[in-house]
């Protein structure tokens, strides 16, 4: 395949109506956007979390957001982010201004043409606002993967470099061509008449995806939610080795989790229910909806899985306003970006309305206030 030319009301929303009609500011340095993989946590639906995470995402378009992205994850009980078009879909419609897109398609699980109508679509539906983050690995166990590839059309993981090329072909206004064995040309396009198109990246952990990006000429977000380690030397490879191509020069950005409260104590207490879910998942403890802070605090865990809990404590970002905001600024200064993602992981309490998340909303109303607040901007 070669490249010819390279508002229904699906939730309720009492969260961010003050800010809508005030007229939010919008962020200064750094910019910041969302990553959600609609958590579900201990007695709540995966209806009640899909309607808290639409009421995220129109919070963070009225308080002026960058982009808001939603996860691939399969067969896990505390994440209901399987399919990252529906959710994006659902988000276009009800917000005004921000970007929406995937972080990411896990490639390797779908075929790249139904990938590009798919994003084709969705770019049709909010023309100028859609994302395709495009990820490698397979957002499940191997049980789901070799599911995945028993039951529908996939793609070979080793053939990713090729199937993102494709992806480009054919989301680009003038499609692809397929050269037939008769000689023939072959046209193909995502959609017929495309008059803008999605804006693709690549995320990864590893070099491996900054390395392609590069190759490519793409923008590329190092998974920095999940890696723990690595970000200076991928962030080096991806400006190193790029060269043109869908863009002229270097774009990027990284991802944190967060947790924001008014204290620092309530700010710890909302971030214990994932890092124990996290803790689980790298120690091969059974996994369960997320629990609500006071289950966190009242249930003992081994002691390998606490030491984990006490070294992911000090990676996330879990403050006060103020701490908060300056940490993110650091992280940005660090990483040379003008952009941070963050992944509101802040837990509830017993008694929160299991169709609201009352502690993601405020940490994304907090660090709103605070890097609204005296920004310092910094030359990137």
């Amino acid at each position: 395949m070669s490249t010819q030319s390279a508002t229904s009301d699906l939730g309720s929303h009492s969260a961010n109506t003050a800010a809508a009609q005030s007229g939010a500011p919008a962020l200064t340095y750094p910019a910041v956007s969302v990553l959600d993989l609609v958590p579900v946590r201990s007695g709540q639906t995966s209806a009640e979390a899909v309607r808290a995470s639409l009421d995220l995402v129109r919070l963070a378009d009225a308080l002026g957001f960058r982009r808001y992205w939603f996860a691939e994850h399969h067969n896990m009980p505390a994440v209901a982010a399987s399919t990252p078009p529906v959710m994006i879909a659902a988000a276009a419609t009800i917000t005004e201004r921000i970007r929406v897109g995937s972080g990411g398609v896990m490639l390797p699980n779908h075929a790249p043409l139904v990938v590009a109508e798919q994003f084709a679509a969705l770019e049709a539906i909010a023309p100028g606002r859609i994302d395709l983050g495009i990820g490698r690995a397979p957002g499940s166990d191997p049980v789901i993967t070799a599911l995945l590839r028993a039951t529908g059309p996939t793609a070979d993981v080793d053939r990713f470099p090729q199937h993102v090329r494709d992806i480009l072909a054919l989301v680009d206004r003038d499609g692809a061509a397929l050269e037939l064995r008769n000689g023939q040309t072959y046209e193909v396009r995502a959609t017929p008449a495309a008059a803008t198109v999605p804006e693709l990246w690549l995320l990864g952990s590893s070099d491996y995806s900054a390395r392609l990006a590069a190759q490519l000429g793409l923008p590329y977000v190092f998974a920095n939610h999940f890696a723990g380690a690595g970000l200076e030397q991928a962030m080096a490879i991806y400006r190193g080795e790029f060269q043109p191509g869908v863009i002229d020069s270097p774009h990027t950005f990284v991802t944190t989790n967060v947790v924001v409260a008014d204290t620092v104590e309530e700010a710890q207490a909302r971030a214990l229910p994932q890092l124990r879910q996290m803790a689980r998942i790298r120690t091969g403890l059974p996994l369960t909806p997320i629990e609500t802070v006071e289950q966190a605090q009242n249930t003992p865990m081994p002691s390998r899985a606490e030491a984990l809990i006490d070294a992911m404590r000090g990676a996330w970002i879990i403050d006060a306003p103020t701490g908060a905001a300056e940490r993110i600024r650091d992280l940005a200064r660090t990483a040379d970006v003008d952009e941070v993602m963050v992944v509101p992981v802040a837990g509830s309490r017993v008694g929160e309305p299991v169709t609201e998340t009352p502690g993601r909303v405020r940490t994304l109303e907090l660090l709103h206030q605070a890097l609204s607040t005296a920004a310092t901007p910094a030359t990137v």
